[in-house]
């Protein structure tokens, strides 16, 4: 019997713990985008700050404005939904370095003035999957009580066509002094996350991982049952590798060759938010690190393929898979 197994009562409530903050990062996903939006997500993380060992912290539009985060604003600027930057600090291991989990929460994407096709635009309810795993996972770590410091940082906007939207072909500067010329509107994901992972160094990590439906080409190359992963250190890949494979969740690291990121220079700008098709995981994940302090190891989650099941297998349940999730909250338990 389970209950004549040591620890058991302790393991069985772990477990109903992760399955509660799994379940919870999924009705996220699953909410469309007139329920979840920049502002119920900053709701949701100061409920969680009244309830559980976690300091939050608020950036409205005019505290990132005086930040410089005009990347992560320039997406927002045409949505009636002010954007917003939410952190939440979890100290469980006292001095140790912190650890930052920053996840892209664009509520909802239309692609902007680089509007999508109509056929799947519902499905863009989902584009806040890293940030819903993010959410999830904190909720997790701070109930189980882990010994570890972790920050989770949710870059949340709405992608919306506007008057005031930004254009293709404007140039925008990042909270870290570069350069973005804005090829398409609807590489939005990236830049949220510029300016997300960049507050994360200032906040003072010292391990970065971005989680983000960023790109439809590691659907090409990986398919939907694999993330992909882009980083600048193999042992954090490998971390995370293994905390995936206890969480039952797939990870393959790309190459990041020096051709890729040759191809996200700008003749007008430090860099382009988009390169094309050609290696798109590679680029999207290798403009992500422009933005991360060099001598700190960092790594991009790319769920592009994983975050949303088309029919429900097993523990798979159609619909938002909030994968990435139980794969931070082994993550953190190894740190």
């Amino acid at each position: 019997m389970l209950s004549a197994v040591p620890e058991a009562d302790e393991l069985l409530q772990a477990a109903e713990i992760s399955a509660e903050a799994v379940c919870f990062a999924r009705d996220l996903v699953n909410s469309p985008g007139n329920v979840v939006t920049p502002q119920t997500m900053e709701a949701d993380a100061l409920k969680m700050g009244q309830e559980l060992p976690l300091e939050i912290t608020i950036m409205d539009e005019a505290a990132m404005q005086d930040r410089g985060m005009n990347a992560l604003l320039a997406v927002g600027q045409g949505s009636v939904n002010p954007s917003r930057l939410i952190a939440l600090r979890y100290n469980g291991n006292g001095d140790a370095p912190y650890t930052a989990f920053v996840g892209k929460g664009i509520t909802f994407d239309s692609g902007g003035v680089s509007i999508k096709p109509d056929d799947n635009m519902g499905e863009m309810k989902d584009d806040m999957t890293g940030a819903g795993a993010v959410l999830g996972a904190m909720r997790a770590i701070a109930r189980l009580g882990l010994k570890c410091n972790v920050i989770g940082i949710l870059a949340c906007a709405e992608n919306m066509p506007d008057g005031k939207a930004q254009r293709p072909g404007d140039i925008v500067r990042a909270a870290n002094g570069k350069t973005i010329e804005v090829v398409s509107t609807d590489a939005e994901g990236r830049m949220v996350l510029a300016d997300a992972v960049w507050y994360a160094c200032q906040m003072g990590a010292k391990k970065v991982i971005d989680i983000a439906t960023l790109t439809g080409a590691v659907i090409i190359a990986l398919g939907n049952e694999t993330s992909g992963i882009v980083a600048n250190d193999d042992e954090l890949v490998e971390q995370i590798k293994l905390a995936g494979r206890m969480a039952g969740e797939n990870y393959w690291q790309l190459p990041s060759l020096p051709e890729c990121k040759e191809a996200i220079k700008s003749d007008v700008a430090d860099l382009l938010n988009s390169a094309g098709r050609a290696g798109g995981c590679i680029t999207g994940g290798l403009f992500i690190g422009e933005f991360v302090d060099k001598d700190i190891p960092w790594a991009h989650l790319d769920i592009g393929g994983t975050s949303t099941a088309s029919k429900t297998e097993g523990f798979k349940v159609k619909g938002g898979t909030a994968f990435g999730t139980m794969t931070l909250i082994k993550l953190a338990g190894m740190l």
